[in-house]
């Protein structure tokens, strides 16, 4: 596939496709006869898994650490696995804080309607006499 398709097929800009193998967060892509990327099914499995976890919320310094520990093998099983419990505490804390920050919105919007909404009303009928 070519960068054009991949970044179309998975959401990511062609500069973030570039910029991921530039700071080696995916291997390097074989190149067709012209030089052009030719990504493989495997390159794409990696990078959905890439941006998924960005979209978790890793960073991309410990994104680059966990793929420098997935290439030295399966000796670093134990060491990934923390990394990964570490950022699946800090994406359950975000949630629930987005949670408190939801039902504070809530509460703005049906104080909005229960109080502010009728004053309104009375005003624009006032503005009318």
């Amino acid at each position: 596939m070519t960068i054009t398709e991949v970044s179309q097929e998975l959401e990511l800009s062609a500069d973030t496709l570039r910029y991921y193998e530039r700071i080696g967060l995916i291997l390097p892509i074989k190149r067709d006869k012209s030089g052009r990327r030719d990504y493989s099914k495997g390159d794409c499995e990696w990078i959905q898994f890439v941006r998924c976890m960005r979209t978790a919320g890793l960073s991309i310094e410990s994104l680059t650490e966990y793929v420098a520990l997935v290439r030295q093998g399966e000796e670093t099983a134990p060491v990934r696995k923390e990394l990964l419990l570490r950022q699946r505490e800090g994406l359950e804390e975000r949630i629930e804080e987005m949670r408190r920050m939801l039902e504070y919105l809530n509460c703005k919007i049906e104080h909005y309607e229960a109080h502010l909404l009728p004053r309104e009303e009375a005003l624009r009928k006032k503005q009318g006499e």
